[in-house]
C-alpha cells in the first residue's frame, strides 16, 4: 500500500541584499524574468504577478531554443509582506518562501512538497539553481 505523506523538500540561500530589497526582486514581474532560470539555455520571457491571498501569479518558462516550454503558475494562501508567501501550485502541491533578515543580509528558505514525475534529487537540484539563479541576480549590480 502507498503511502499518502507527500515528501517535501528544503531548498536555502543567503543572499547579501537587505530582506526589503530580496523580496521584491523576488515578488516584481521585471526581477522574475531576469533570475527565474534553472540553466543558461532557459529563460523567463514573461511573468505576472497579483501578490495577494487569493491571486495568481505566473512564470512562462521555455528553452532558449523553443523547444519546450510551460507556465508555472498558482494561487497565493498566504502572503506577509517581507516574511513569507505560502501559495499551492497548479498541479495542488503546496510551497513556502520565507525570508529572515540577518543584518544585511536575506535568508530565503524555500519549502516545497515534491511531484511524482521526476526524482527528488532531480527536483532538488533545478529549484536550488533557479534559487542560484536568484541570489546571483539580486548580488549583482542591476543598474
Amino acid at each position: 500500500m502507498e503511502g499518502t505523506e507527500k515528501v517535501q523538500i528544503t531548498l536555502e540561500a543567503t543572499v547579501h541584499v537587505d530582506v526589503a530589497t530580496a523580496w521584491m526582486l523576488w515578488t516584481t514581474p521585471e526581477h522574475i524574468t531576469k533570475w527565474n532560470t534553472a540553466s543558461p539555455d532557459w529563460h523567463t520571457p514573461w511573468a505576472e504577478n497579483d501578490l495577494r491571498v487569493g491571486g495568481k501569479f505566473t512564470s512562462r518558462m521555455e528553452a532558449k531554443d523553443g523547444s519546450f516550454g510551460f507556465d508555472f503558475w498558482g494561487i497565493y494562501d498566504e502572503v506577509k509582506p517581507n516574511e513569507s508567501i505560502m501559495y499551492t501550485m497548479g498541479d495542488g502541491r503546496k510551497a513556502t518562501v520565507s525570508f529572515s533578515s540577518i543584518g544585511n543580509q536575506t535568508k530565503v528558505i524555500e519549502i516545497f512538497e515534491a511531484e511524482t514525475e521526476n526524482s527528488v534529487e532531480l527536483q532538488r537540484e533545478g529549484w536550488q539553481a533557479i534559487l542560484n539563479s536568484f541570489k546571483q541576480y539580486a548580488e549583482s549590480d542591476r543598474s
